[in-house]
């Protein structure tokens, strides 16, 4: 653990503030609904359990457009900053680190503690002022930035990324991946005092009760006929070339199944063009996004960068068989062969062959749900029965636990640049 983060509460804090429950709690996040992510879905879970256990909540992100006037819930504040676009993300932005204006909120808002969910310009100098003015800072680690440059061409950046992303968190008082493999990555890697802060499903939402006899004929299927699904962006970090390659090896087996794919992203109209018979329903949210889900059959999540996959837990909880690698989410949750089929996974590290081998099996996985009717109905089972057991009440009283014991037993963390 950083040093730093021994010092005791300065007296110029407030005594009678307690130190087994939260009452303020301030968010720093670079992406925050309605934007369509898994780091804003987790945050607005987060703040809306929060709210509901009567606990103040502050959020500081960038402005999302010209109409955007901050979180309209009760009990939440926010602070919009000025940001740019990200490169590859027209659709989000990051905040510009304007360090006088957070440290006029914190002063004013005086949380308990800060929660640094994203890594860039704005996240870092919220870090660095809740530091100068001794609140406590712990961090999340989100998003693999430093697998996404592999696939923009950037690969030589990914050290240095790295680097920065380990300076970063160890400038906190503790990091909270979302996974214990990663917590043991993170660890072996230097980062200090790494956490599991896991992720949970909203299983009333996401139910095989939204399925829509309406929404399959839409898409040309008839009730005895297969729909694949894909959620999430279309970008070549989500590994999509290989659920393209799975899907048509499974349309060999069957020519009627077909393929929807929900979401938007840089790819979209490379693979509209290249494959017409697809059929893309664009970002979808809420119940529409649920029907979605729960009108299709088999879930293919070939990504080898996600810290987590929400996607997985709302695909279970539909009641689809996630075909997946093994790690993040699917490790922690499917269980093979009974809650969805896992396959091999190996880091960026390993040689071709071994990542080719993979992905075949990938593509095999995927292929016998076709011909295994059986299989295929046990899975979806028993994906259904376990998202059952996982609820996102559970995950913020884990949450609000952790920051608690962070401002318990740690205190608040020392900048020594001034600012």
């Amino acid at each position: 653990m950083n040093t730093n983060s021994q010092l005791q509460v300065p007296t110029a804090r407030p005594s009678t503030r307690p130190s087994s429950r939260l009452r303020r709690v301030c968010i720093v996040t670079e992406t925050y609904r309605p934007e369509i992510n898994g780091v804003a879905n987790t945050l607005g879970h987060i703040v809306d359990g929060m709210v509901a256990q009567g606990i103040e909540v502050l959020v500081i992100r960038p402005k999302q457009g010209p109409q955007d006037q901050g979180d309209p819930t009760n009990g939440v504040e926010t602070v919009l900053m000025p940001g740019l676009p990200i490169p590859g993300y027209g659709e989000l932005r990051f905040g510009l680190p304007n360090g006088r204006r957070v440290r006029n909120a914190l002063r004013r808002f005086d949380p308990d503690a800060v929660y640094v969910a994203t890594e860039g310009p704005l996240g870092w100098v919220s870090a660095r002022v809740a530091r100068r003015l001794q609140i406590n800072v712990v961090s999340g680690f989100h998003t693999n930035f430093h697998q996404y440059f592999s696939h923009y061409h950037l690969s030589l950046l990914t050290p240095l990324v790295y680097r920065y992303l380990r300076y970063f968190h160890n400038r906190t008082s503790a990091t909270l991946a979302p996974t214990k493999a990663l917590k043991q990555e993170l660890s072996h890697f230097g980062f200090n005092h790494v956490q599991v802060m896991s992720r949970g499903v909203n299983a009333k939402l996401f139910s095989p009760q939204k399925r829509t006899e309406a929404l399959r004929k839409q898409w040309g299927l008839k009730a005895d006929e297969l729909a694949v699904i894909y959620v999430g962006r279309l970008a070549a970090e989500k590994n999509l070339d290989l659920a393209v390659q799975a899907f048509n090896q499974m349309r060999s087996e069957d020519p009627r199944i077909k393929f929807i794919l929900v979401g938007d992203g840089p790819l979209m109209a490379r693979l509209k063009e290249d494959h017409p018979d697809y059929i893309f329903a664009g970002v979808q949210t809420g119940e529409a996004l649920a029907q979605h889900y729960a009108s299709a059959d088999i879930f293919l999540f070939p990504s080898k960068t996600d810290t987590f996959g929400n996607v997985v837990l709302e695909a279970m909880a539909s009641g689809l068989a996630v075909v997946s690698f093994d790690y993040a989410a699917a490790h922690q949750h499917i269980q093979h062969n009974h809650s969805g089929l896992l396959v091999s996974f190996e880091q960026p590290t390993h040689q071709d062959d071994d990542r080719a081998s993979c992905e075949e099996e990938y593509v095999d996985a995927a292929q016998s749900l076709v011909h295994k009717p059986n299989l295929l109905k046990h899975v979806r089972q028993g994906a259904r029965q376990h998202a059952e057991s996982i609820s996102w009440a559970r995950i913020v009283e884990q949450f609000c636990q952790q920051l608690s014991n962070e401002v318990r037993d740690h205190g608040p963390t020392e900048e020594s640049v001034v600012i």
